[in-house]
C-alpha cells in the first residue's frame, strides 16, 4: 500500500510541476524539459520565489475557472 500512495503522490507532483511550467513559460518545449527533469525544475521553482504570496494555490485555481 505504501508504493501505491508514493506513486499517487509523484503524480500529483508532476502534474503541479507541469501546470506551474505552462503558468510561467506557455513553451511546448518547455513543458517537455521540464515534464523530465520534473522534481529539480520543482525545487527551482521553490528556490527562487515563484510560489510565494500565494502563488502556489493562484496557479491550479487559474487553470479550473
Amino acid at each position: 500500500m505504501e508504493k501505491r500512495e508514493t506513486s499517487i503522490l509523484y503524480l500529483v507532483l508532476g502534474l503541479y510541476t507541469l501546470m506551474i511550467s505552462w503558468y510561467y513559460n506557455h513553451s511546448v518545449i518547455l513543458l517537455i524539459i521540464h515534464y523530465i527533469f520534473w522534481p529539480v525544475y520543482l525545487i527551482y521553482e521553490l528556490l527562487i520565489g515563484h510560489l510565494a504570496h500565494g502563488m502556489w494555490k493562484t496557479i491550479p485555481l487559474s487553470y479550473f475557472k
